[in-house]
C-alpha cells in the first residue's frame, strides 16, 4: 500500500490512541454518548436502570461507535446538584457490565471528580472526559497513573454546572479562539506533565460552554487551527444549544444541523466526534474521510471492468 500523501491545503487529522487502537483521518472516532442520569437533556441518550442502559450501550456498538462515554451529572445548571456518591452508584455498576461485555470497548468516564474516577479505576477504564477544565486538579495525574487518556476542555474559566451568561471574550471576535488555543495548549501540557502520554490527550474546544452561540460557531470553524496544536481534537456538537440557536430548532430536530457541523469539523481535522446519533455520524464521518481521500469506498463497482 502506497503511502497517503496529504493534499497541502487539506488539514491534518491528529492521531489518538487508546486501548491499542488507533483513530485517524481514515478512521475517525465516534463516541456515543451514554448519561446515566434521570434528567438528560436528550432522553434517549439515557436511562435509569442499568439493563436498559447496558442494551443501549450495546445497541450503540453494534451502530459503530468506538468509544462509549459514560457520565452520571448532567452538564448543565437544571436540574438537582449531585455528589460525588451518587455518582459513583450511577456508572459504577453499568462500567463493570459492559467492561465484562465488550472486553475490546474503549471506556471514557464523563466526570470532573478524582474521587470518581477512583472508584472505576479497576474497571478498565481509557478516558477520563473532564468536561470543566481541570476544575479538580487531582484529576489528570490520577488519569496518567492509570495509563488512561485525557480530555483537555476550555470553559472560560467557569465552573462546574455553570449555564454561560452574559459571556465575553472582548470585542475582537477572534478572541475567543485565541483564548480557546491558549487554554488547550496550556492544558495539554499540564495533562503530559502529569503522566498523560501524548498520543492520548485530547483538546476540545467544549463548544457551548462558557460560550454564545456566536463564539461556538467561530470556534468551530477555527477546527484546523487547534488540530495544528498536534492532539487529536474532540468536538461534541450533537444536538447541542449552539445548533439549535443558530437554526431555530428544538433538541429533537437538531441531527442535520449536527450532521452538517460534524463534516465541517472532520474535513477540518477533528478525530473524535461525541454523539447521540452513533449511525448517523459513523456514516457522515466515512463519507468524509473518503472525499478527502483518506478511505477507500466500500466498494465501486460502477464501471469497473
Amino acid at each position: 500500500m502506497t503511502e497517503h500523501v496529504w493534499p497541502v491545503n487539506l488539514p491534518r487529522t491528529p492521531v489518538l490512541v487508546l486501548r491499542g487502537q488507533r483513530f485517524d483521518a481514515a478512521h475517525p472516532a465516534v463516541m456515543a454518548i451514554l448519561n446515566r442520569t434521570p434528567d438528560s437533556f436528550w432522553a434517549s441518550s439515557g436511562s435509569q436502570g442499568v439493563d436498559e442502559s447496558l442494551a443501549a450501550l450495546d445497541a450503540a456498538v453494534a451502530a459503530g461507535a468506538d468509544l462509549v462515554d459514560v457520565g452520571g451529572v448532567r452538564a448543565g445548571q437544571a436540574g438537582d446538584w449531585v455528589d460525588a456518591r451518587t455518582e459513583i452508584g450511577r456508572i459504577q455498576p453499568l462500567l463493570a457490565k459492559a467492561r465484562e461485555r465488550h472486553p475490546d470497548l474503549v471506556l471514557s468516564v464523563d466526570t470532573w471528580r478524582s474521587e470518581v474516577l477512583a472508584a472505576v479505576a479497576d474497571l478498565g477504564i481509557d478516558l477520563v472526559n473532564d468536561t470543566w477544565a481541570g476544575h479538580d486538579p487531582d484529576l489528570a495525574a490520577a488519569a496518567g497513573d492509570l495509563g488512561a487518556g485525557y480530555v483537555v476542555s476550555h470553559t472560560g474559566g467557569l465552573p462546574p454546572r455553570t449555564d454561560p451568561v452574559a459571556v465575553s471574550y472582548g470585542e475582537d471576535p477572534d478572541a475567543v479562539v485565541a483564548s480557546v488555543i491558549t487554554g488547550l495548549r496550556e492544558g495539554a501540557r499540564r495533562a503530559m506533565d502529569a503522566g498523560v502520554a501524548p498520543e492520548a490527550v485530547l483538546v476540545d474546544p467544549t463548544l457551548d460552554f462558557g460560550k454564545t452561540t456566536r463564539h461556538s460557531l467561530r470556534v468551530l470553524r477555527a477546527t484546523a487551527q487547534i488540530a495544528s496544536l498536534g492532539h487529536p481534537v474532540l468536538q461534541a456538537i450533537s444536538r447541542k444549544d449552539f445548533v439549535g440557536e443558530t437554526l431555530g430548532l428544538p433538541v429533537a430536530d437538531r441531527l442535520e444541523g449536527s450532521l452538517a457541523a460534524t463534516a465541517v469539523a472532520a474535513w477540518l481535522g477533528a478525530t473524535v466526534f461525541r454523539t447521540h446519533d452513533v449511525a448517523a455520524t459513523r456514516r457522515t464521518l466515512d463519507m468524509v474521510a473518503s472525499v478527502r481521500g483518506d478511505r477507500p469506498p466500500a466498494r465501486a463497482e460502477r464501471g469497473e471492468p
